[in-house]
């Protein structure tokens, strides 16, 4: 196992202001079908990143198969990386609520949302940090539902012993096929697996082509439900809602797109995911998982123009 490394990446987009590069995005991807068979790659695709959230759908499936009742929303809430809205904060409470929990059986840390507006609002109301605004709230809900359901243990539900989180690792195990992973711990405190993009590709390709009831059941949630994976008008809710596509980020520049078998995995090197979304969309139409146009539209619509004064000056451009 090695990481990636700047000698195994390619370009992923660069911007130029007024015609002269000012900065340049550089990582690795794969567009991959279910089968591990590769579409086409640029960089290191057998090097070992963290996956970071894109981990949440294989943790939401386990929760699943460990008899969490979970649907709709609180389906999708299980794997989001949410905003920190209040429409999903009031989601997560009535979760805890209904397993007659609360806020402060969460184990993930406190944080502020990740919407910007979302942490303005909190701050004017004078709110601090909380547990419930942590992205991964939704996540660790679900994760207390399952050890409800199963009259686990409340208290050590993030410790890798625990018989969710070694339901998880087999999930994560059988969807991506990994053979060795790197044991690690997420930001939210939730164990984390250092795997290949080439593993990863093939385990969000095989979430999505329909041959595992669970993993229909959290696909068909999260169309139904994009806004609350992400938040409304941000990229992955605009992406899902645009190309009926599974799309999710990782913290440091991972991010997953996949619909019907076929997913697309990127890593960028800076840990930006400025470059991202555009080079997913653009990879997903070069492959005719979704129209070219689609994909102009959602890049114009999410990537910001380079801006001189009233003027734009420049432009984010896909390199891959």
């Amino acid at each position: 196992m090695h990481p990636l490394s700047v000698e195994g990446c390619v370009e992923l987009a660069s911007l130029d202001r007024n015609g002269l590069v000012e900065s340049r995005h550089i990582g690795a991807f794969v567009v991959i079908g279910r089968d591990g068979s590769v579409l086409e790659s640029g960089g290191d695709i057998d090097a070992t990143i963290f996956p970071r959230s894109t981990l949440k759908p294989f943790q939401a499936i386990a929760a699943l198969r460990a008899g969490a009742q979970l649907e709709g929303v609180e389906l999708v809430l299980a794997t989001a990386s949410h905003c920190g809205s209040h429409r999903h904060t009031d989601a997560i409470e009535a979760m805890l609520a209904h397993d007659h929990l609360g806020v402060d059986d969460l184990g993930c840390p406190t944080d502020w949302p990740l919407g910007y507006n979302d942490k303005a609002d909190r701050i004017a109301a004078g709110e601090g940090p909380q547990r419930v605004t942590m992205n991964c709230s939704g996540k660790h809900a679900a994760f207390l539902r399952a050890c409800v359901a199963n009259d686990w243990d409340t208290q050590t539900y993030l410790q890798p012993e625990h018989p969710l989180q070694v339901l998880i690792r087999a999930v994560v195990e059988e969807f991506t096929g990994a053979k060795e992973m790197w044991p690690a711990v997420d930001g939210c405190g939730a164990p984390l697996y250092g795997m290949s993009l080439r593993d990863l590709g093939t385990g969000i390709a095989r979430a999505t082509d329909g041959h595992d009831s669970d993993a229909e059941r959290l696909v068909n949630a999260i169309r139904a439900n994009a806004w609350a994976l992400d938040g409304p008008g941000r990229d992955n809710t605009r992406v899902i809602e645009s190309t009926d596509a599974i799309a999710k980020i990782g913290a440091e520049g991972v991010l997953i797109i996949a619909r019907e078998g076929i997913a697309v995995a990127i890593k960028c090197l800076d840990g930006s995911q400025r470059a991202n979304t555009a080079a997913a969309v653009t990879l997903f139409a070069r492959h005719g998982v979704i129209d070219r146009s689609v994909a102009e539209d959602l890049i114009d619509e999410l990537v910001s123009p380079i801006n001189g004064g009233d003027a734009v000056v420049g432009r984010l451009t896909v390199s891959v």
